[in-house]
């Protein structure tokens, strides 16, 4: 590979810094032009709409039409003010979502890291479903909690009964049904 080598320039550090200086001068120029063409317009412009008043020789009843007609200009003015306020506005916040839309496409959007966060089952319900959520899920407290009493008592209830078809036949019944009731503590 040849390796491209560009000459140096050829100015002084001197004639660089004249060069510097002459053009921040013109750019001072310029920017003083504008300044005072600005103000021009701006003199020229309220001129044309806003004429200068003369108050000398008129009555009371001409000074409150020229208020009210005052009045009803500043009024037009300042719609269109809003006016013009909501349209640049609107222009910004559409430049903001085309910017974003170039970042998506340009894919130099940086993904910022996300944290772990430990979240119920109540508080996930309520982030999916919203305001149809109803009530607490608590989901210890529908699990059935077994002592080691019963474990022993279901054993023995096991080993009495030996075969299963003996067990649901004498269940079936009312009787049956009345053992049933009694062994879950219903009938104290």
């Amino acid at each position: 590979l040849k390796k491209i080598c560009l000459p140096k320039s050829k100015i002084s550090a001197s004639r660089k810094l004249s060069l510097k200086i002459m053009l921040l001068n013109r750019a001072m120029e310029d920017l003083e032009k504008e300044k005072q063409d600005r103000e021009e317009e701006k003199n020229r412009y309220l001129k044309e709409k806003h004429p200068p008043l003369q108050l000398s020789g008129l009555s009371l009843g001409e000074l409150q039409n020229l208020c009210k007609q005052l009045y009803a200009k500043i009024d037009v003015v300042d719609e269109e003010r809003f006016d013009y306020e909501d349209k640049v506005n609107k222009h910004n916040k559409d430049i903001n979502e085309l910017k974003l839309k170039v970042q998506d496409l340009g894919g130099k959007f940086k993904k910022p890291a996300l944290r772990k966060v430990r979240v119920s089952a109540d508080e996930m319900m309520r982030a999916l479903l919203g305001s149809k959520h109803k009530g607490s899920m608590d989901l210890r407290a529908n699990l059935k909690s077994v002592k080691k009493e019963d474990i022993k008592q279901e054993k023995v209830l096991t080993s009495e009964v030996g075969d299963w078809r003996k067990n649901v036949e004498a269940m079936s019944g009312m009787e049956g049904r009345k053992k049933m009731f009694d062994a879950a503590g219903g009938g104290q």
